[in-house]
């Protein structure tokens, strides 16, 4: 077999071979241009058959991550979903119940950063209907009736109350409940309203389910003592919710308005030969053949797959341990052809291939790249909010629902938080943006480059319409400061300090 040859001669880098897989010159909007000639020996030993085999694998992989989120009930990704809509729903109520609590002030920037109470309430009714009509648990109608009738849907919730008195044991139970507290017939005894009490007490436990109906039953009692103990309660509970779930927003303002200020000096400075936040060089396109990177890409793509389907085979789901070595373990495969292939035949290291030697001299630079990018995922994930409420479409509440960092031992979720917030922003940096997009800028311009290596790396995630363009907003922007900055360090914690966000996120509201 022959091996490409190419030889650097000193003061300059020639190629003594125009390589078949190098674009040519080209002002198109997609096709990119100034690409570097390659550096090194290649070898042409990598079968094509080989490679097209591991691109129809990867292609009907992808595939079936793609059906299976669009086909198969995102609620089977959750082993006990009662419990955790239940939960979720709850604490969700009470921190809207304590913004109402806060100052005027507060309450006006909150609702500014949030999405509409409205918008929230339809879509948790949504998700208490799609729960119902394959959960068992009577709880699941008796919660959704409550949830409709808070938001001004009586009928609905009474209408409701109204079917199960056929049914069997307790819904009967539950509709004198929702009766009683909603509708509008003749009051009954002090005694009657006790007793409903001692049910709704045993039914529901604490929470803001409990106390919706509790509150609305004592009231139609006329008993303002319990009334008053209802609200002083349930106060304690919400405002101490309230600040835990809200500490993390203003952290989240506060990196956007730096990083926006990042942004807005870039912008200005953006003629200038100078860039202030470049941290490495070549950066990309990388020096190696388009070809061989394909093949590469594939292979050590097809190889990470299948590792990680069997995973999903193989490893109990309650094994966080085991898990958490998935996202290693199947990147390494690629990694190791990638230095095989790529960076022993052009002489560079990953150190130097993917920029990650920069130096405390440039932390600086790197720290202003890094909030820049921050910034600009969060305004882009507050404009995506809004578009996604104008037009009555959310993110599946299972999408984002983690029960190791909501139920799991510390230890347990200390393994989840650094599965989210070390290997997958490490791995799949290095392997999206370091590989994929670098190899696929050697022959698109920087916009269809980002958008399909972004467009894969949503699609490997397997998350509904809303998640996915999240997702890819996200692989766009990593791609971009990897561009700008010519090290992946930026992208890798700009995408921890994103996961990191996200998993305190959900540890406030529902841990």
């Amino acid at each position: 077999m022959t091996e490409k040859q190419h030889v650097i001669v000193p003061g300059m880098i020639e190629s003594a071979a125009v390589p078949l897989d190098e674009p040519r010159q080209s002002k198109s909007w997609w096709q990119a241009t100034g690409v570097p000639p390659t550096i090194g020996v290649y070898s042409d030993r990598l079968s094509p058959i080989v490679t097209l085999l591991s691109a129809i694998f990867l292609t009907v992989a992808l595939g079936s991550v793609v059906g299976l989120s669009t086909s198969a009930s995102k609620l089977d990704r959750i082993e006990s979903p009662e419990q955790a809509l239940s939960l979720m729903v709850s604490r969700t109520r009470d921190v809207e119940e304590g913004l109402k609590r806060a100052p005027q002030w507060e309450q006006q920037l909150l609702a500014w950063v949030s999405s509409g109470d409205a918008a929230e309430r339809a879509h948790e009714i949504e998700w208490y209907r799609e729960l119902a009509e394959t959960s068992e648990d009577p709880l699941v109608p008796l919660q959704l009736a409550i949830l409709q009738a808070e938001a001004g849907h009586v009928s609905q919730a009474l209408l409701s109350a109204h079917e199960w008195a056929s049914a069997e044991h307790p819904l009967p139970q539950f509709a004198d409940l929702v009766t009683a507290a909603y509708g509008e017939g003749p009051r009954h005894d002090a005694d009657q309203y006790v007793l409903w009490q001692a049910e709704l007490a045993e039914a529901l436990s604490a929470g803001w389910f409990y106390d919706r109906l509790a509150e609305r039953l004592a009231r139609r009692a006329d008993d303002t003592a319990l009334v008053a103990r209802i609200q002083e309660q349930a106060a304690a509970r919400v405002d101490r919710q309230f600040a835990r779930s809200h500490r993390l927003t203003f952290v989240e303002l506060g990196a956007m308005t730096l990083g926006t200020l990042v942004c807005a000096l870039l912008w200005f400075r953006r003629n200038e030969p100078s860039n202030l936040i470049r941290l490495h060089e070549p950066g990309v396109p990388p020096p190696w053949p388009g070809g061989i990177g394909a093949a590469v890409l594939l292979r050590g793509g097809a190889i990470g797959a299948m590792i990680t389907a069997m995973f999903l085979l193989y490893v109990p789901t309650d094994n966080a341990s085991l898990r958490a070595l998935a996202i290693p373990l199947s990147n390494v495969p690629l990694l190791l052809l990638a230095h095989h292939y790529l960076f022993r035949p052009s002489g560079m290291t990953f150190d130097a291939g993917f920029g990650l030697q920069i130096g405390w001299a440039r932390a600086g630079r790197l720290a202003a790249a890094v909030l820049a990018v921050v910034a600009a995922g969060l305004w882009g994930g507050w404009i995506m909010d809004r578009v996604s409420e104008s037009l009555h479409l959310t993110s599946h509440w299972a999408e984002w629902f983690d029960a190791d960092l909501v139920w799991a031992t510390p230890s347990m979720t200390a393994v989840s938080l650094l599965e989210y917030v070390v290997f997958a922003p490490l791995f799949e940096e290095l392997a999206f943006r370091g590989l994929l997009f670098a190899i696929l800028r050697r022959k698109f311009r920087f916009l269809p480059a980002a958008l399909i290596s972004a467009g894969i790396f949503g699609i490997a995630h397997g998350y509904g319409v809303v998640g996915l363009l999240s997702v890819c907003w996200s692989g766009v922007l990593w791609a971009w400061i990897y561009e700008k900055t010519g090290s992946l360090w930026p992208g890798i914690l700009a995408h921890a300090i994103n996961n990191l966000l996200v998993c305190l996120a959900v540890m406030a509201l529902l841990r």
